[in-house]
């Protein structure tokens, strides 16, 4: 049996896990989290956008149909709570674990004034809230960050009740400038990552927006997920994993060739790790699956 990772990160692939019911199917598969009993919850562009597995794979339910306008990141709060970006909508929306709207920050179908050019996929200026956000993150406080996103340049923080604090970031390519911010994660000392897809680096800065350093050497990062030992686990939408420490030195990494061979990747876009150390990753373009690797040291 293939292996993947090395040392200490080493995995090995549960092929063919996720059992979906009959007239259901994995779409792009754009977002994965897990929640505190273990459940899989997978953010998916199909009739059935939020799909629900054990760890084995064994579907349980889904919920959401026909309630977004294209599904992209999900982030499960440590109550189970979802957080969850749609896209093409403008915003970004708290359910319930039951799947209930608690509260939705953004105007529904109405995007900033940002002058995106569709087309040429270009944000001529930063703005406010939203352009096609991407991703959720959860600061220890109950404060909301925000990577917005295709249309935009910016990362936003909110308070807990959904109050705009600051936004920071600009169209480019230099120090805190961002070209697609599309994920983002604050970790256990307040600093918050920013997967800046396009510029093919991760940017780290305080909660006030100042930066603090950035890593290199990716192939467009789409989604981070730091563990509580301090171990960051980044998909790639140029079809890799990588496993970085909490200073950004690489401790392993896998995959670079498109393939829908089990095992590669065609269009890594979300990550998340579980308690035992197993990684899912979800793909979208011809990828649209999730994959289990699971951890053997």
């Amino acid at each position: 049996m293939s292996q993947y990772g090395k040392g200490k990160f080493t995995y090995q692939l549960a092929e063919g896990w996720g059992n979906l019911p009959e007239g259901h199917e994995f779409g792009q598969v754009a977002g994965v989290a897990a929640d505190s009993k273990g459940r899989v919850h997978l953010f998916n562009r199909s009739a059935h956008p939020v799909q629900i597995f054990d760890m084995d794979g064994n579907f349980l339910r889904s919920w959401g149909a026909g309630s977004f306008a294209n599904p992209h990141g999900i982030t499960i709060a440590p109550d189970d709570t979802y957080w969850l970006a749609d896209r093409d909508a403008h915003v970004v929306q708290h359910y319930s674990a039951a799947g209930a709207l608690l509260l939705t920050i953004g105007t529904p179908d109405q995007p900033s004034n940002t002058g995106y050019d569709e087309n040429e996929r270009i944000v001529q200026r930063a703005a406010g809230p939203f352009n096609l956000p991407t991703k959720v993150a959860l600061g220890p406080d109950g404060e909301i960050f925000v990577a917005d996103g295709y249309g935009n340049c910016r990362v936003h923080r909110f308070d807990a009740d959904g109050e705009l604090i600051q936004s920071w970031g600009e169209p480019g390519d230099g120090p805190g400038q961002f070209h697609l911010p599309h994920s983002l994660w604050v970790d256990g000392n307040g600093r918050v990552l920013v997967c800046d897809r396009e510029n093919h680096r991760i940017q780290i800065f305080t909660r006030q927006g100042l930066l603090l350093d950035t890593w290199t050497g990716f192939m467009q990062p789409t989604d981070i997920y730091i563990d509580p030992d301090g171990i960051v686990y980044v998909s790639e939408l140029g079809d890799r994993v990588s496993i970085l420490d909490l200073e950004g030195k690489l401790l392993a990494r896998w995959g670079g060739g498109r393939s829908q061979e089990p095992g590669s990747f065609w269009g890594a876009h979300g990550i998340w790790v579980c308690g035992k150390g197993d990684i899912y990753v979800s793909e979208v373009l011809e990828g649209q699956r999730v994959q289990k690797f699971t951890r053997t040291s």
